[in-house]
């Protein structure tokens, strides 16, 4: 990314500038700005799944484009397109493939559109097509006023240890709380890319457990597993063809771990096995270092 480097105020990358309205690209969905609002397409690195969607929706840009992540069970990591469509935002997903997750300007300069809603298709938006003359096709319109973004997070806690710790099913790592710093094992539904890294520090819980989000170009979708071992932190992923992205739910009750990180291998938790089960094992995992630092 070193060679895109004008940015706007939010800090996004501007990888189309037309003066009045603009392409920008964003590592995250949760990089949506109010100055993106009925002006901007905005191409994120996130899931096209109803949770991304709530939080783009709010801000109401030109258009969206994002990845289909594997597409998943019942379609989730797409779901968020028809949320967008019933609004009148113009949407559509990027083949995973060929892109890396996590990564806002390399899907605008590799990605190949898998997935269109409606708005995006009566603008010309075509499967098949790249990202860049997909974006500039939605610039051609506008969109109408979206509802406000609910905050909704569907966190539950599923198990307790003798210590206190605790497994808590959360849609997003971006929903973890102060209370699950060294604590929880979270179990999560977003992909572990590079992106989900800030928001892994600012926890550091016990442990965590996050979708690979369909792997993507050079394992993108689990690189944040290894950065986690630094920090101390057990990390796995749960395959997104098993499980749908979006809700943590379905990670905790259908997930597969599909990658470790050194520290959770250590605690036992193997690639091919239930997400259930490798959350207990990380639950009952105890760091001597971890105790003294709290």
């Amino acid at each position: 990314m070193d060679t895109h480097v004008t940015r706007n105020d939010a800090g996004q990358v501007i990888v189309l500038d037309l003066g009045d309205r603009a392409v920008v690209a964003v590592d995250s969905a949760y990089d949506v700005a109010e100055d993106n609002r009925d002006r901007d397409v905005v191409v994120n690195a996130s899931y096209s799944g109803v949770l991304p969607a709530r939080f783009l929706a709010a801000q109401r840009p030109a258009g969206v484009i994002g990845l289909d992540c594997a597409v998943g069970p019942a379609g989730a990591g797409v779901a968020g397109l028809w949320y967008l469509e019933a609004l009148e935002v113009p949407a559509a997903a990027v083949d995973v493939t060929g892109v890396r997750l996590g990564d806002g300007v390399d899907v605008w300069e590799h990605g190949v559109i898998s997935f269109v809603n409606q708005p995006a298709r009566d603008r010309g938006v075509r499967v098949g097509g790249s990202v860049q003359e997909s974006a500039r096709a939605m610039l051609s319109g506008s969109s109408e006023a979206p509802a406000s973004a609910s905050d909704v997070t569907n966190r539950e806690i599923m198990a307790t240890h003798p210590s206190g710790r605790r497994i808590v099913c959360v849609d997003s790592i971006a929903f973890g709380l102060p209370e699950d710093a060294h604590r929880s094992v979270l179990v999560t539904a977003g992909h572990t890319g590079r992106s989900a890294l800030p928001y892994l520090q600012s926890v550091r819980p016990h442990a965590y457990i996050c979708s690979d989000g369909g792997m993507g170009r050079d394992r993108s979708g689990v690189a944040s597993l290894e950065f986690t071992v630094d920090e101390g932190i057990p990390g796995a992923t749960v395959d997104a063809s098993t499980a749908r992205m979006g809700e943590a739910a379905s990670s905790w009750n259908d997930g597969t771990i599909s990658a470790t990180n050194a520290l959770a291998h250590d605690a036992g938790v193997r690639v091919g096995m239930a997400c259930q089960e490798a959350a207990q094992l990380l639950l009952a995992w105890d760091d001597k270092t971890k105790e003294s630092d709290r």
